[in-house]
């Protein structure tokens, strides 16, 4: 499969979008937090999503160069309206409005509505941990449900992502996850490499197990099941409650059929750690953590025990080395909206 390198393939994808009329700043904003995500290993949610973005733009469904507006706010809250730009670009801004108020107050809340998809959460709460500040975020997408209640069969709830990171003395830990058992983008990644699902995945329009991608896209569509296998319940439950603290806190509402696909209610909350704790009592704690989890022994078959967000720095720091591999099912749909955009593709890399 191609590999390219990050950079180069950061450069390609911003004037990608420019060529679909995004204005310069916001195409590097949406191309920066796309290449992150395959830099380190999220590939759902990384330059796979162009096309799907070019056409919402089509569509009108994304609207870029709309405005960010604060329709309210405290010294330690703010509920934003992104107009439906792209939520990466809304989410960058509202990220900084909230580090720089959990600085003042301790604490912060931002609440957003009006936001289109914004990528991996992980980005966001990680820019806040490296700037020594404790993050959560989760989304809800009521305009985009692809997820089976516990106990049901039809299409109702959002993947509905939630992501924490907490600085250490290093990288951050970051836990990004969906309440579902897998993100949308996951099975569009195995659907264009024509791979199966796994077994406990997806539902067919009639309620039975599949592992065919092609049920899940079809007309009329299957589901994702909840997170959580025989106690799904539990990632249902999860996702209700993220539902409402998203949708409804933020004002863009919670599980309506009527939004077009790709609104989104954000909900991230960000602590200034030192108004809790000195810093070095916190990192002596994620290092006393981190060490009592390790020393567990491993299981007999060879496996081994990763922090969150281990194994995403591990892979970022192979493919900052080896590039970015595409794989081909995707890099032809990406070259041919290359092509009709009129952009030149990147060169591939070098290093295998």
């Amino acid at each position: 499969m191609p590999t390219f390198a990050a950079d180069h393939l950061a450069d390609w994808s911003r004037r990608l979008l420019q060529g679909l009329g995004v204005p310069a700043e916001e195409a590097q904003v949406v191309a920066e937090v796309l290449v992150e995500a395959n830099l380190v290993g999220h590939d759902s949610h990384g330059v796979l999503r162009l096309p799907q973005y070019a056409d919402y733009l089509r569509h009108g469904h994304i609207r870029p160069g709309a405005p960010f507006e604060i329709v309210r706010e405290t010294p330690a809250s703010a509920v934003v309206d992104g107009h439906m730009n792209f939520g990466h670009v809304t989410m960058t801004r509202a990220t900084g409005i909230a580090v720089a108020k959990a600085r003042g107050a301790g604490v912060a809340a931002v609440l957003v509505r009006g936001c289109h998809h914004i990528g991996r959460l992980g980005t966001y709460v990680s820019r806040a941990a490296r700037q020594g500040l404790a993050a959560w975020l989760a989304v809800n997408s009521p305009g985009g449900r692809c997820v089976a209640p516990w106990g049901g069969i039809d299409r109702r709830m959002g993947t509905n992502p939630i992501a924490f990171a907490v600085p250490t003395r290093t990288d951050p830990l970051v836990l990004d996850m969906t309440t579902s058992v897998a993100a949308e983008g996951k099975v569009r990644v195995l659907h264009q490499q024509g791979r199966p699902a796994p077994p406990d995945w997806l539902l067919d329009h009639s309620g039975q197990p599949t592992t065919r991608t092609a049920d899940f896209y079809a007309d009329p569509p299957g589901a994702l099941r909840p997170l959580g296998g025989s106690v799904g319940y539990k990632g249902f439950g999860l996702s209700v409650m993220l539902d409402l603290l998203c949708g409804a806190l933020s004002g863009q509402g919670a599980l309506r059929p009527d939004l077009t696909p790709g609104h989104n209610g954000v909900s991230l909350v960000v602590w200034d750690i030192r108004a809790f704790v000195p810093m070095e009592f916190f990192f002596e704690q994620v290092d006393q953590l981190s060490e009592w989890i390790k020393s567990s022994r491993p299981v007999p078959d060879g496996g081994e025990i990763l922090l969150p967000g281990e194994i995403e720095m591990r892979t970022a720091a192979t493919r900052r080395q080896k590039g970015i591999p595409i794989p081909e099912g995707t890099w032809t749909l990406l070259s041919a909206l290359s092509r009709d955009v009129g952009i030149e593709l990147p060169a591939e890399s070098e290093e295998k």
